[in-house]
């Protein structure tokens, strides 16, 4: 079992319960369904008096809807989201003559988990009735050609959400359901508006007539129970949405619901694999017997049905496109009776069919005109699919309290959501490593059946929170670290003492190497050394060690390493008031430079350079009392006119760098000149450092395209004609490859670049930032800088830049226990062999991340591990190893992989490895890659792990329910499918950072959080809960707040109370807040203040100072707020999350079948 599981108790699904025999539910307003003995309960016109409430068994979250983590979920669709394949703690059937409580899925009577939209009310979760009941089973109808599964199963209770205002616009739960008798017969609930729904009490207990919610019992290593929806079920009457229904086959067919084509990008996929050939929509024609209609999958749950067949993709490699994403498939069967079909395009919002579904799937017809009077267009409900939010939230309440201790091996941490503390007993904190999974495959077949990538994201310099201890830092002395003979691993805590302590085997490659005389050791009477607990390279995780001369460049030891800012002084910074601003900030800002533990001033030397065409240098030298300037105009043989007095110490040449700090601005205040360099603006840099016989960084900031004569000299090659063709992937390249060869000699002599841009144009940041980029820089972007609106980001920014913990003339090696290695590296770095991993610099916000195939079997006892060593030099000029373990367990069985996934770090690489696939394939081939690697993971979880059920059915592993809405989320992004207001440099610049983020960031970024601000609760320090990204989910009357780790967004709504307008913004009505502000105005009054400390708590998060952008609703602004609600269908074409998942549901089958 892993740690957070528990043990499934009670009785098996699968066999009879006792005492649950025979209640069969009438439909919706009273009708019994055909063939169905009538219920001793009458039918269900409003709530029922008498019902109690069960008490919510363990491990279910009330306010879910689904179990927690451990507890399979499963959503069948158009009936409960908990699906009778819920295992979760059973109990005994009730004696009374009342229905027996729903085994996790009750709620406590009147509480609301999920208040209606439109009152300004909305929160999370799945909607509630105030006054629930539960629900009788009922046992299975079978569908014809159904493999009949002969099994009476307990009923789960359902809770439903907002009630349509009328039946005619339905949002069922799941969406697969079709409704088999007219719609006329349902009496369209009067009076049932948005409000919370306490009229209209659930129907009970329905199944999929395939079967499709068994699960048979599960052994310890078979799992949680996933996650599953399933599909394509009959309704006997349209139900109100998380209505359940016993299902039944009914023959009638409701006119004018044409079957859909099935493969449009998502929804039904009762056809077999399309190939491709388009089709012209279908009329509705009788459908063959033995045939299901699927519809689109919701939710938790984890199956796949039918054996897919063996997967032949070894790794995400862009595989050949998809043939469900061209045009949709020949009808090769029509419909079956007894079922309408679903319109494919309309499980998006409730607006109704979305015409053209499909920019993001190439070749999807439009749906918007049907056969005869549409009918009601019906949608998976959001509701009842597996919601970020939650999962978080979950998280939060399950591991946020206990504090996370290293000392067992393959622990999944908790969520990068959830703030907790570590407690380092062995094994890396993960802070500072996040796997992709800590269970893995023994061997290599395992691994390329599973498809999950094997990966692990480093941040080897993370900062820790103040409660955390920092890596002690262990001297040897002059002898150094000890290593294994063989493989040069550093000593860890899973190195084996042998005979008496005298040697040790290494835990890598099992190698015996004797131990040095002055690191002798007795052992106690476990084999431990009697020093253990003492020396932290035996007993922790991660620690540094002090290295030698032997660790230096050249055998000497390395100088401090140097600063230098050097800044575009040509018209447009000069005009913009950019120059006069950088200038005023160093002054106060050289007195901030990182320096090591308890020293009293920064050891690091600062020199200055200006430039244009040309470049000036300064000798800031302290005994001048004025500073000279040195101009090169030379640009084509780059050298460094001064040596003594260009690097100086900051407070030895205090004045001299004021005064020259105060000239710039006005030596160049008048300047005409518009042409820049930018390639000898670099060399310059480089050649001061090497003169100077030390690493460092240059600060360069720089505002237009590099254009005139000089090396690295750049053209304007924007085309936004590229997108979509096989030639956008040059868009990404640099245009000259002069820019690489600097960025190697920048690493060889540790010169790491970070550069500010401030571009009104196109600027080429693919080939500006490849210095950057390669030696481990960081890039910021200043689109159309203003002084008032930009300055605050821009100087926060460069505060944080300066002040950071960096380590220079970095090489990381990452070696692995035998039987897997690492093959592939991400990130912002350089490397010159396939093992080391060069930076000429690397923060404390940088990660690498790094894939291992296998090249052996590995061992369920001995498991896995991977050491990661960093060599670098800190900011005082030190020389250090920091050293991160890790140990992972190994399975045998898949489905101990699939429960101890981490979903956030899989799209933290997936991510990565597509954004590194678009500088060489199409962007098509892309994300055709990634749907097709993600389909693969989940229909062998289905093939392997879940129970057998009906095709209809989605099922999700536990751990990865949030795989489709995420990967949905990637897919969507800027860089692989950019809406028209997207540059090329935009574009060029997101692919970079987010090759480095860590987990958290992009688990922000392609999910943001959005915040209800009128619900903040202004007495506590507490964030209000966050809602989901959907437009559905705003309500005009309050007040948003979203973050994506770049850009704050508050949303106004139209009818905001003026009191909270006044409160917040100082004006008196909606029509009077400015779109401009960049800032919050300063209010005395508890409101403001509340909302002024959350978005400082979210700036201090994130690494980057985010732009604040007031959006009205119904204003311009609002279509790139839109944007980032990134569970809707987005403009440039992108799926909404409800298609996305039907879209994977037929991925999946087709797969399987």
């Amino acid at each position: 079992m892993s740690v957070n599981q528990q043990a499934h108790t009670g009785p098996p699904y699968g066999q009879p319960q006792p005492g649950y025999q025979g209640y069969q539910q009438p439909a919706y307003g009273g009708q019994p369904l055909p063939g169905v003995p009538q219920s001793q309960y009458g039918a269900y016109n409003g709530p029922m008096p008498g019902y109690q409430q069960p008490v919510p068994p363990q491990g279910y979250f009330p306010s879910l809807g689904f179990p927690s983590k451990g507890s399979p979920v499963s959503l069948n669709s158009d009936t409960s989201s908990l699906a009778p394949n819920f295992i979760g703690s059973l109990r005994a059937p009730p004696t009374s003559g009342a229905p027996p409580p729903a085994s996790g899925a009750s709620l406590p009577s009147g509480h609301l988990a999920y208040g209606q939209f439109g009152h300004g009310d909305v929160q999370n979760g799945i909607p509630a009735s105030a006054a629930p009941m539960q629900r009788p089973p009922a046992s299975q109808s079978f569908l014809p050609g159904s493999a009949p599964t002969p099994v009476s199963q307990t009923a789960t209770f359902q809770q439903y959400g907002p009630p349509p205002a009328s039946v005619q616009q339905l949002s069922n739960h799941m969406a697969g359901m079709t409704i088999g008798s007219t719609t006329a017969s349902a009496p369209s609930p009067a009076g049932l508006g948005y409000g919370p729904p306490t009229s209209v009490p659930p129907v009970s207990g329905s199944f999929s007539a395939t079967g499709s919610g068994l699960y048979t019992p599960y052994t310890a290593s078979q799992g949680p129970s996933p996650t599953s929806v399933s599909q394509g079920l009959p309704l006997a009457q349209p139900l109100f949405p998380g209505q359940l229904m016993s299902t039944q086959r009914l023959p009638t067919q409701v006119p004018g619901f044409a079957p859909p084509p099935s493969s449009a990008g998502i929804g039904p996929s009762s056809y077999p694999p399309s190939t491709g050939a388009p089709r012209p929509p279908t009329m509705p024609g009788p459908p063959l017997p033995g045939q299901t209609v699927a519809g689109p999958p919701t939710s938790q749950p984890n199956h796949v049905s039918s054996p897919p067949p063996p997967s032949t993709m070894s790794g995400p490699h862009p595989g050949p496109p998809m043939s469900g994403l061209h045009g949709p498939p020949p009808p090769t069967h029509p419909p079956q009776p007894g079922y309408q079909m679903q319109q494919n395009g309309s499980f998006g919002q409730v607006r109704g069919p979305q015409p053209n579904y499909g920019g993001a799937y190439p070749g999807t017809p439009n749906y918007g005109s049907q056969p005869g009077p549409p009918p009601p267009p019906k949608r998976l409900d959001p509701d009842s699919i597996p919601s970020p939010i939650q999962v978080i939230e979950d998280d939060r309440s399950n591991r946020g309290s206990e504090p996370f201790v290293t000392g067992v091996r393959g622990q999944v941490p908790p969520l990068v959501t959830t703030n907790f503390l570590v407690k380092d007993q062995g094994n890396a904190s993960p802070r500072y490593i996040r796997c992709t999974s800590y269970n893995i495959p023994c061997t290599s077949d395992m691994a390329k059946q599973s498809q999950v990538p094997l990966a692990a994201v480093i941040k080897p310099l993370a900062t820790l929170p103040p409660e955390e201890t920092l890596p002690y830092l262990v001297d040897h002395g002059e002898s150094g670290p000890v290593r294994c003979n063989r493989c040069k691993a550093y000593m860890c805590p899973f190195m084996q003492f042998i005979e008496g302590g005298r040697r040790f085997q290494c835990c890598f490659c099992s190698c015996v190497t004797e131990v040095p005389p002055h690191y002798f050791q007795h052992l106690d009477h476990t084999g431990k050394r009697v020093d253990f607990y003492d020396r932290p390279e035996l007993s922790l995780g991660s620690y540094e060690f002090l290295a030698t001369v032997d660790y230096c460049k050249n055998n000497k030891f390395p100088s401090p390493p140097a600063f230098i800012f050097m800044i575009d002084v040509s018209y447009n910074a000069v005009k913009s008031g950019l120059v006069r601003l950088i200038c005023e900030e160093l002054k106060s800002l050289l007195d901030y430079l990182p320096r090591e533990g308890n020293m009293e001033e920064s050891a690091i030397r600062v020199g200055f350079v200006t430039y244009n065409k040309v470049l000036h240098f300064y000798n800031v030298k302290s005994s001048l009392a004025q500073p000279q300037m040195m101009v090169v105009s030379d640009v084509a043989d780059m050298f460094v006119p001064l040596l003594d007095g260009f690097l100086v110490n900051v407070n030895e040449s205090r004045t001299v760098i004021a005064s020259l700090l105060d000239q710039i601005p006005e030596m160049f205040a008048d300047t005409r000149e518009t042409e820049t360099v930018f390639a000898p603006v670099i060399q310059a840099g480089l050649e001061a450092l090497k003169a100077a016989e030390c690493a460092g960084k240059l600060f360069i900031f720089h505002t237009s395209l590099p254009i005139a004569e000089a090396p690295g000299k750049l053209k304007n090659r924007d085309d936004k004609k590229l997108i979509n063709t096989d030639k956008e992937k040059t868009l990404f390249q640099p245009q000259t490859s002069f820019y690489n060869n600097l960025a190697k000699d920048c690493v060889a002599q540790g010169c790491c670049v970070d550069l500010f841009l401030f571009p009104n144009q196109y600027l080429d940041v693919a080939t500006l930032g490849v210095v950057t980029y390669q030696t481990g820089g960081s890039i910021y972007k200043y689109a159309y800088f203003q002084l008032e609106t930009d300055q605050d980001r821009f100087l926060n920014d460069l505060r944080r830049d300066v002040q950071k913990e960096v380590g220079f003339d970095a090489v990381m090696r990452v070696r692995t226990s035998t039987g897997i290695r690492a093959t592939d590296f991400f990130g912002a770095f350089y490397m010159s062999n396939t093992t080391d991993v060069e930076m000429a610099g690397l923060d404390c916000d940088k990660t690498i991340t790094v894939e291992f195939k296998h090249d052996d079997k590995l061992s369920e006892d001995s498991g896995a591990l991977l050491q990661c060593a960093l060599l670098y030099t800190s900011c005082a000029g030190q020389r250090r190893l920091r050293i991160h373990n890790l140990s992972l367990n190994c399975c045998i069985q898949l489905a101990d992989l699939y429960r101890n996934c981490e979903t956030d770090t899989l799209i933290n690489y997936l991510a990565k490895y597509a954004y590194r696939g678009v500088l060489n394939s199409p962007v098509k081939t892309v994300r055709d890659a990634l749907i097709n690697q993600c389909a693969q993971i989940l229909a062998c979880y289905r093939k392997n792990c879940a129970s057998p059920s009906s095709a209809g059915q989605l099922i999700l592993p536990e751990c990865m329910k949030l795989l489709p809405v995420y990967l949905n989320c990637v897919l969507k992004s800027d860089v692989l499918q950019p809406g028209p207001e997207v540059t090329t440099d935009d574009r060029a610049y997101i692919r970079q950072l987010v090759t480095s983020m860590d987990v958290a960031e992009t688990n922000v970024f392609f999910y943001p959080r959005l915040l209800p601000l009128a619900k903040a609760d202004v007495n506590s320090d507490s964030l209000p809960a966050a809602i989901r990204n959907s437009e559905e989910r705003l309500s005009k009357g309050d007040i948003y707040l979203l973050e994506n780790g770049l850009n704050i967004f508050v949303w106004v709504g139209v009818n905001v109370q003026q009191g909270l307008i006044q409160n917040l913004f100082g004006v008196s009505s909606f029509s009077q807040i400015s779109s401009a502000l960049s800032t919050l105005p300063v209010l005395e009054n508890p409101f403001s203040k509340k909302v002024r400390s959350i978005v400082d708590m979210l700036q201090v998060q994130r690494s980057r100072y985010m732009k604040l952008i007031i959006v009205k609703q119904e204003d311009k602004l609002e279509m790139l707020f839109k944007h980032f609600l990134v569970e809707d269908k987005s403009l440039s074409g992108g799926a909404s999350y409800v298609d996305f998942l039907c879209h994977m549901h037929k991925e999946i089958r087709q797969l399987l079948s």
